[in-house]
């Protein structure tokens, strides 16, 4: 593939060697300084973009790919108050779209797990469950995109949960996401359910970044010749 790389932080920087790894070739990187180059023109050149940039410049660049007809992936989190809005676009001009909170094979069998965890403690009421999650202290958003769909999706499978908040919470209609920021660390998410007697939890701890960016190449190899807005779950067959 000729890709274009939108955004090059931690994230964008790790698509790229990887993607250079996998026999794929640049076709262009944008960052603050350079946004004037995020246009038809070289969008038209390249087979799929990567959107990973910040909350606010993330449903203008996604709309740009669209327009410009390039299939776009895009892992920016924070931003899908405008999520809607991106897929109306994409099916009104037949376009090519895929979001995830998170590209980590590892992360997406733990959203798998996750949902069917939550279906089979829906009957169980003795046991109460928590999110927490570990980042970087350079990450943006609190809780964690990948946090957030870990919590959308117990509150979708169980009955007893209505809602989220990023704090501890002994209502037992809310679920509670608990933030912590340390260092360096890449990723941690842990969904443990509590009883008087026992604990079950479920666990992913991503080793290093570069995890996420293979996984974001395999979904980009995926979309390239395909029409429609596509998840991680579509790529994976999960």
């Amino acid at each position: 593939m000729h890709i274009g790389i939108i955004g090059y932080g931690k994230m964008g920087r790790e698509i790229e060697k990887s993607a250079q790894k996998m026999g794929h070739s640049i076709g262009f990187i944008i960052d603050e300084h350079n946004t004037e180059e995020l246009n038809d023109d070289n969008l038209q050149k390249i087979d799929v973009a990567f959107e990973f940039t910040s909350p606010v410049a993330a449903f203008e660049n996604i709309r740009k790919c669209l327009k410009a007809k390039t299939p776009v992936v895009s892992g920016t989190t924070g931003w899908l108050a405008k999520y809607n809005k991106v897929v109306e676009l994409c099916r009104k001009i037949n376009g090519s779209f895929l979001y995830s909170s998170n590209f980590s094979i590892g992360v997406n069998i733990l959203f798998h797990l996750n949902a069917t965890l939550a279906k089979n403690m829906n009957n169980f009421e003795q046991y109460d469950v928590e999110i927490n999650e570990i980042h970087h202290t350079t990450k943006l958003d609190s809780p964690s995109g990948t946090a957030i769909t870990l919590a959308d999706s117990i509150i979708k499978n169980m009955k007893r949960k209505m809602e989220w908040k990023n704090e501890q919470t002994a209502n037992k209609q809310t679920l509670s996401i608990l933030s912590e920021r340390k260092d360096t660390v890449p990723g941690t998410h842990i969904i443990k359910y509590n009883s008087n007697v026992d604990c079950i939890e479920l666990k992913h701890e991503a080793k290093s970044r570069a995890g996420f960016a293979h996984g974001a190449i395999i979904a980009a190899e995926f979309i390239k010749n395909k029409k429609g807005i596509y998840k991680m779950k579509d790529v994976l067959g999960i």
